[in-house]
């Protein structure tokens, strides 16, 4: 394993290391500028620190997106940001790491025609639609990786008046690193156990009186601690460029271009196949490095690219016109091992299919997005307005692999796609089956795999176009008294042409919708500091809305059905304590969903708008620097989810608890600097049992688990952090797929690094 790793690893180490070089020799000359001169934009957003380390300031972080028109301390509305600080403590390195530290959230699994990237289920429903980057949609499916990522924001809630379609749980954006008005390089280099090696760099370079250069770098690669084949291989580079930092006008350009090839997790099926009574619906009782998966034959190669100009231009009395225009193009090229038990072989032969889930997609988007925020009076009332529009077009092509092709049902040589179902006598375990079949216990990764792949099969073609306009308008009413209005209009438009390969047969499928989404809140202030808020907002969701390459598209099943819409209802309270050092966040909230997606028979049946489904819940957050020594990071969720009406066919699943929606969830992340050089710190998250299906028959356990992280300052340009992740190796998963497996979390592992900044 470790010699198949280090051969892919040179090229995004030696990425890394001339970077690093670069920015050094145009960086160390101007080391001083850095300890005195903070980004202007963001110096009261952020820590500052002395040369040794210790905090001694703090404020609240805040969202970046221009659609708020308040702080978040007066927005009417649950919202979460994770900061830099944050990543960087707990030695984050994907979207699944950081959204970890949030409770609420949790991750489904991926299958072929759903394809296998992040999927971020959000108070209980599907929010792989709905991540952003930069405030713009980030299409198409893929693993995201954080290197050139500042914060990320989580909205909680029904918010489509906000972002747009889906939206139903909420929803993700990804703020990145821009260019800012110092010198610096910063970066980090990390070894630890299970092959893990990792290098960073951060070059941000200031040219002229009003010019800037940024370049983020990252190479990437590690075996998945406890498991015996998976392993990660990435690499990527992000360079922006600013021109009028301090000028009325300015222009960003940035690049973002990442590649990862890696061999995918296979994950451990449940115990009761086609479920089999007597039998508990967690997986299967085996060795936490049991896996079913073929490393001759898995792999899953990504690349994603995008290229974004923000124009900005500042006018007389505060207000700013942005522009922003993006192009993205991202690919997912995967064939994976899925334990497909449900013919029940392992009940009565001992065997695991090794079904081949695969898939082949390209999903490139152009988007267009203008917003204009500013302020102004109408008699006593004050009006924070945000109004924009955005036009964006999606077009997404996939195929699917043909795998060792069988010429005829009696080929027992090439019988991956004749049976794909139990290993029966016919072909038996091991060598009989070529390898199709892997024994339950002791699976071998390594067995010979020698089928063929043909690629190009079943191609479909998805555009969607999408036209958008909203507004938004925070009143102050008085010194006590603030109302939150806005509303959004969508007019959407998917098409999908899919031709199958075997009968050469073509399906032209569609949808038209547009749809209205509303956003109100009253905010009353007892104190500067506080709010105290109820809310109303709306989401919609029509068919298609993954735009082809997600869990939600479109098909002559559902093409004819009217977006799905649900709403929210919220009363919480918020407050900025200890000189702004801390945040509190308190909520409790209905959301509803009134005309879901049910199918009227089994699986591929026709669908109608005829589901409702109900989520209340409570929140709790805290966040900041509690004492000069002492930083705190927490939540609390609890959920409780209802199948009000499911769909006729799956009528006794009604009252049900969703899938992926644990009733409790807990996170916390806390470090306490013992000295101005020695941090401790360390984190517990724990999540309840989740099920996997409607008929909660299939589930994962609940679990807790514990890290922990020590850093020691060695000068001021100089830190050695330890992190040791999944302390006491707990053997849990992190995601469920509905029907026949879950995903195997990692084991423990231990990582040294050491974070530079000149």
């Amino acid at each position: 394993m470790s010699s198949h790793i280090t051969s892919r690893s040179l090229p995004p180490l030696r990425l890394v290391a001339s970077a690093v070089g670069l920015a050094m020799a145009g960086s160390v000359a101007h080391a001083a500028d850095v300890q005195a001169t903070p980004p202007p934009d963001k110096a009261k957003d952020r820590k500052t620190e002395n040369l040794e380390g210790m905090h001694v300031q703090s404020t609240v972080v805040n969202s970046t997106s221009p659609k708020f028109t308040a702080p978040l301390l007066d927005t009417p509305r649950s919202v979460t940001v994770v900061p830099q600080e944050i990543i960087q403590q707990t030695n984050a390195t994907s979207l699944l790491d950081v959204l970890r530290t949030v409770p609420g959230i949790t991750f489904g699994a991926g299958e072929g025609g759903n394809p296998n990237g992040d999927r971020p289920i959000i108070r209980g429903f599907d929010s792989e639609s709905s991540i952003f980057v930069d405030g713009v949609r980030s299409s198409g499916s893929q693993q995201r990786e954080i290197f050139d990522i500042e914060q990320v924001e989580v909205t909680k809630g029904p918010s489509s008046a906000y972002t747009g379609r889906g939206s139903v749980g909420g929803s993700v954006n990804l703020v990145t690193k821009a260019p800012e008005a110092r010198n610096f390089i910063a970066g980090s280099v990390g070894l630890g156990t299970d092959s893990y090696r990792r290098g960073t760099a951060d070059w941000n370079q200031q040219f002229g009186d009003d010019a800037a250069f940024r370049l983020n770098v990252m190479g990437h690669e590690a075996d998945i601690p406890g498991r015996d084949g998976p392993d990660q291989s990435r690499w990527g580079i992000a360079p922006s460029v600013t021109f009028g930092l301090h000028a009325d006008t300015s222009v960003t350009l940035s690049y973002y271009h990442m590649q990862s090839d890696d061999t995918p997790e296979s994950g451990i099926p449940y115990n009761n196949p086609n479920n089999a009574p007597n039998r508990s619906g967690s997986p299967i009782d085996v060795p936490r490095d049991t896996y079913y998966g073929l490393v001759d034959r898995d792999f899953q190669k990504q690349k994603n690219d995008i290229g974004q100009i923000v124009i900005r231009h500042s006018f007389a009395d505060g207000w700013q016109l942005r522009n922003t225009s993006v192009y993205g193009r991202s690919t997912n090229d995967y064939l994976w091992t899925q334990p497909d038990d449900s013919q029940g072989n392992f009940l009565v032969n001992g065997g695991v299919w090794r079904r081949a889930n695969n898939r082949d997609s390209s999903t490139s988007s152009m988007t267009n997005q203008t917003d204009l925020t500013g302020s102004f009076d109408t008699g006593s009332i004050k009006h924070t307005i945000a109004a924009g529009i955005e036009i964006s077009n999606e077009k997404t092509d996939r195929t699917q692999y043909l795998v060792d092709p069988a010429t005829s049902a009696s080929d027992t040589h090439n019988i991956g796609a004749v049976s794909n179902g139990a290993c029966s006598a016919k072909y038996g375990i091991g060598a009989p089956s070529n390898y199709w079949c892997a024994p339950v216990i002791d699976p071998n990764p390594h067995d010979p795999w020698e089928g063929a792949l043909i690629g190009g099969q079943n191609p479909t073609h998805v555009t969607t176009n999408t036209r958008s306009a909203w507004a938004f308008d925070t009143l102050d009413l008085n010194e006590m008294w603030q109302l939150n209005l806005g509303a959004r209009y969508d007019h959407f438009e998917t098409k999908s042409t899919a031709l199958t390969t075997a009968t050469n047969a073509t399906v032209r499928v569609g949808n038209n919708a547009s749809f209205w989404n509303w956003q109100a809140g009253l905010v009353f202030k007892p104190a500067e500091n506080g709010s105290i808020y109820a809310s109303w907002g709306t989401s919609s969701n029509p068919p298609g809305v993954d735009a082809g390459d997600g869990a939600d598209g479109i098909a002559v099943t559902n093409d004819a059905l009217k977006p799905e819409t649900s709403r929210n209802l919220e009363v919480g309270t918020k407050w900025d304590l200890m000189d702004q050092r801390v945040s509190l966040t308190g909520a409790v909230f209905r959301t509803e969903k009134s005309n879901a997606r049910v199918a009227t028979g089994g699986r591929g049946s026709t669908m109608i708008n005829a589901g409702e489904q109900r989520v209340d819940g409570v929140e709790i957050g805290v966040s900041g620097q509690v004492t000069a020594a002492w930083n705190v990071f927490a939540g609390y969720t609890w959920l409780d989810s209802d199948l009000v009406k499911p769909a006729p066919a799956d009528a006794a699943s009604k009252g049900n608890q969703f899938p992926n929606t644990p009733k409790n969830s807990f996170t916390l992340w806390t470090t306490y600097a013992f000295t101005p050089r020695f941090t401790l710190g360390g984190g517990a998250f724990a999540m309840d049992r989740v099920y996997a299906n409607t008929a909660n028959t299939k589930y994962v356990p609940g679990y807790t688990r514990y890290d922990l992280m020590a850093s020691y300052v060695l000068n001021p340009h100089v830190t050695l952090q330890l992190n040791v992740q999944n302390l006491t190796n707990k053997y849990y998963f992190d995601k469920a797929f509905t029907a026949h497996y879950a995903n195997v979390a990692p084991g423990r592992v231990g990582i040294v690094s050491a974070n530079f900044r000149f």
